[in-house]
């Protein structure tokens, strides 16, 4: 899979299981600079029709060792840059260990990587708690979980 097929696989990801929530999906966006001063064009951008709220993505896809580990910290310095939600979203396993550290302990980065029926599971819970997080949607993360029910609660004993 390349860079291109990859955000292609995300944006279809968003699109498939948030688009019925009102999300716009747009590939491609030009916003505004660069932490180096060159115009910025973000991968995917997500936007939720109700609230106007956005989230931005930058997709990083490496499915041998190359060059995507150098990029990694500039892209996280940039999209901190936005004064947005931004994510570095990624996946394969051609990235570094000392990279794939980096990217598990950021807050700015989501591990994801839906297969081809862009169904949601283990492997895409990180750009989910990220859409959540984002746009408020809790039942995301939430899901089929009941609210405590103090009444059914009993307090312990204490020796």
């Amino acid at each position: 899979m390349k860079g291109n097929e990859y955000a292609d696989l995300i944006a279809a990801y968003l699109t498939h299981n948030y688009g019925p929530r009102g999300l716009l999906v747009y590939r491609e966006v030009s916003l505004g600079k660069s932490i180096i001063g060159k115009n910025r064009r973000i991968d995917i951008l997500a936007l939720d029709s109700q609230s106007d709220r956005v989230l931005a993505i930058e997709c990083k896809y490496q499915a041998v060792t190359g060059t995507a580990d150098e990029k990694i910290p500039y892209a996280l310095d940039d999209l901190r840059a936005l004064h947005e939600p931004a994510f570095v979203v990624y996946g394969g396993e051609g990235f570094s260990q000392g990279v794939i550290h980096l990217l598990q302990g950021s807050p700015d980065a989501a591990y994801c990587l839906p297969d081809f029926s862009l169904a949601p599971s283990k492997v895409t819970l990180e750009l989910d708690h990220a859409v959540a997080t984002t746009f408020h949607w809790w039942d995301a993360v939430i899901k089929t979980k009941k609210p405590f029910d103090l009444s059914q609660w009993r307090a312990p004993q204490f020796d």
